[in-house]
């Protein structure tokens, strides 16, 4: 189904949660382990990450360098029918521009269509860490927009290199991100809402945004939102801070602020342990005020981790 019509028929608030495939050589049924656990909290949907292919570069013998994959993570596609299949929930395929020719990119949502997944999430994806800024492969997508657009016309029965007349169209519900505190790239915030809105009138169906520790960016963010006539649904996205690393890794990473008060008391544990319940405990409390906004579901970043997931999930629903 259709995740703008679960939201639309759901009675209360839902419950989700993102995850990561498993490396290149490592079992699915790792990732089942982290499922199992949240199971029993009737997750609307479950989102599956797409991480393109990092590369090292080593001496080769003949004095050459040459160059390597490494952190692979395949098996998106086959993951989200896994879910379907075995859960009966709805999973959502990350879909980027970076890695994919516009070719490879109609097979892989041909490929969804077939196995019956009607929600698809798309980005632009991170540029490559030797590369410094984004690049496209070749005859691939630029954009998350420009994605955005392959899929409506999918949706509408243009297919890559033919003509329409009698082709069969998708049916993706599509999605896209937001950020409550601005798109490192974009030069302010309105500039960032402006492109946001590009998307929602090219065709995206819902918004899931970037994670945030201050409810208020969010509350923010959803008013200029709806000022500017963004009305599809806007899911906040939420991370809880399991290690006191992650004071620095995350906003260097995400390019987030994080609230003096959660910094404060993650500086006063000695223990990750105890840094993770605090990070449960901000969670559980952002949670609560979200729901109380009104928000049509909270949606997790579980990293393929569900013990912090399931204390907040066991303190909220």
């Amino acid at each position: 189904m259709k995740l703008t019509e679960v939201i639309k028929n759901a009675k209360k608030p839902l419950f989700s949660f993102e995850i990561l495939p498993p490396l290149k050589g490592e079992s699915i049924n790792h990732l089942f382990d982290a499922i199992e656990p949240l199971i029993e909290f009737n997750p609307a949907f479950i989102d599956v990450t797409y991480h393109r292919e990092e590369y090292i570069y080593k001496n080769h013998p003949n004095g050459l360098l040459q160059r390597y994959s490494t952190r692979k993570r395949p098996g998106t596609v086959g993951i989200c029918a896994a879910i379907i299949n075995k859960y009966k929930i709805e999973a959502v395929p990350h879909l980027i521009c970076g890695g994919f020719s516009k070719e490879e990119t109609e097979d892989a949502l041909i490929d969804l269509d077939y196995l019956g997944v009607e929600n698809v999430l798309v980005l632009r994806g991170d540029a490559i860490k030797s590369e410094g800024s984004f690049v496209p492969e070749p005859n691939g997508h630029n954009y998350a927009i420009d994605l955005l657009h392959h899929v409506v016309n999918l949706n509408q029965g243009h297919y890559w290199g033919q003509e329409k007349p009698d082709n069969t169209g998708t049916n993706f519900c599509i999605g896209i991100a937001g950020y409550p505190e601005k798109h490192f790239e974009a030069p302010n915030f309105k500039k960032d809402i402006y492109y946001l809105k590009q998307k929602v009138d090219a065709g995206a169906n819902y918004i899931v945004t970037q994670m945030f520790f201050d409810n208020q960016k969010y509350f923010d963010f959803v008013k200029t939102c709806r000022e500017e006539g963004i009305n599809v649904p806007i899911i906040p996205g939420l991370k809880p801070l399991t290690t006191k690393k992650q004071l620095s890794i995350l906003p260097s990473i995400f390019h987030i602020d994080l609230p003096s008060d959660l910094v404060d008391a993650v500086e006063k544990c000695k223990t990750n342990q105890e840094v993770a319940q605090v990070g449960v405990e901000w969670a559980i409390q952002q949670s609560k005020e979200l729901l109380n906004f009104g928000v049509p579901c909270l949606h997790y970043y579980s990293m393929s981790k569900s013990e912090a997931v399931k204390k907040i999930a066991q303190g909220v629903f």
